[in-house]
């Protein structure tokens, strides 16, 4: 853990209800990232897990409360804008063009005239990529998909990555090598957002825990009690 506080939060949500359609999904949830710091996001499935997340970066409007990234109040910002501010979303399910070859996914993420830069720092975090930057991403295994998907958020050097399911079908070997970057990252001053069904993996690493049930949040507070609570083993429903 970084030992980053909530008083340098580089992200802020604030009684935020969300959802889709009529279907009201999250009910007046509130969370902090520290900034350079690492907040898990746990809860069982059909929680909200993935909604908050999809809100926060812009992809579903709030119904109430409010987002807010570096101080800056962004409820009402489009989610292309939030991702030039320095949010970066991992999505749940491989995110990567699959149609484009790894060299380009990577230059599509790059601010505009990094794109050299942008793949030296993702072969550097990622070796298995060098070797694929002609092919295209969706031939690749699920485990590389999701390194590059994983890379190509690195390579804008955001401010907050949210990731979302990040081990989802991978081998183990492959797991690992994904924590180990993630785990680096707030050593670099990014902070992060982690979604992931390994719960005790994603509470190693952070700061700050919060557990959602039914759309509110049911915990907030450090990881280790929170692996002492109750609240742990009767409602995540999640591997460990």
């Amino acid at each position: 853990m970084t030992g980053a506080t909530e008083n340098a939060a580089v992200l802020r949500v604030e009684g935020l209800s969300s959802g889709y359609g009529r279907t009201t999904v999250l009910r007046d949830v509130s969370l902090a990232v520290p900034a350079g710091g690492v907040a898990a996001l746990l809860g069982s499935n059909g929680a909200g897990k993935t909604t908050l997340l999809r809100t926060v970066s812009g992809l579903l409007p709030a119904t109430a409360g409010s987002v807010w990234l570096d101080g800056v109040d962004v409820t009402a910002v489009k989610a292309h804008r939030r991702f030039a501010a320095g949010l970066c979303h991992v999505p749940e399910g491989r995110g990567v063009f699959r149609g484009l070859t790894v060299r380009e996914n990577l230059a599509m993420q790059a601010p505009k005239g990094t794109a050299d830069a942008a793949l030296e720092r993702a072969v550097a975090a990622f070796p298995i990529l060098g070797r694929r930057l002609g092919q295209a991403a969706g031939t690749m295994s699920g485990g590389e998909q999701q390194m590059l998907a994983v890379a190509a958020a690195y390579t804008r050097s955001p401010t907050l990555v949210v990731v979302d399911e990040v081990s989802l079908g991978l081998a183990p070997l492959v797991l690992d090598e994904i924590f180990a970057f993630l785990e680096g990252l707030p050593a670099q001053g990014i902070a992060l957002l982690v979604v992931d069904q390994f719960a005790t993996r994603a509470l190693a690493m952070a700061d700050v825990a919060y557990v959602l049930r039914r759309g509110a949040i049911s915990y907030a507070g450090p990881p280790a009690q929170l692996q002492e609570s109750g609240v742990f083993k009767q409602y995540l429903g999640v591997a460990a």
